[in-house]
């Protein structure tokens, strides 16, 4: 059986943006492939075991690549690293809207990741501006 793949497209603020399920990360739980003219942004969910622990084990990552960019590290360190500050803060934007929205007693492990496999040199995928 050959899985579905969905597409919408809206215009927000006079950009085209699209939102494509069904056709990457086919053994994750959802994804969707966010797309606004040469940027695009892979997110991925996935749900695991249950837990024995008083709190909603949830994990947000998002990943900066600086190839994504056309910016290939040429320091001591020649592998992309963890990430810096700017991944941070948008890995906690996205954690603190979603963590209310899971109903009351979730204990299964979340994780939640963000990619960014291409990326126009004018437009910031983690703060949606030029």
């Amino acid at each position: 059986m050959k899985p579905e793949v969905s597409r919408v497209t809206v215009e927000i603020g006079g950009s085209e943006i699209s939102f494509e399920t069904g056709k990457l990360a086919k053994q994750a739980s959802g994804s969707v492939v966010v797309q606004s003219g040469d940027t695009m942004v892979l997110s991925t969910a996935t749900a695991g075991n249950l837990r024995d622990v008083d709190f909603l084990p949830l994990t947000v990552d998002v990943e900066e690549r600086m190839y994504a960019a056309g910016k290939i590290p040429g320091s001591f360190f020649k592998r992309e690293g963890r990430s810096g500050e700017k991944g941070t803060l948008t890995a906690r934007m996205i954690d603190r809207p979603i963590r209310p929205l899971f109903p009351k007693g979730w204990r299964r492990v979340r994780r939640s990741s963000c990619r960014s496999p291409c990326r126009s040199i004018t437009w910031c995928p983690t703060t949606s501006s030029r």
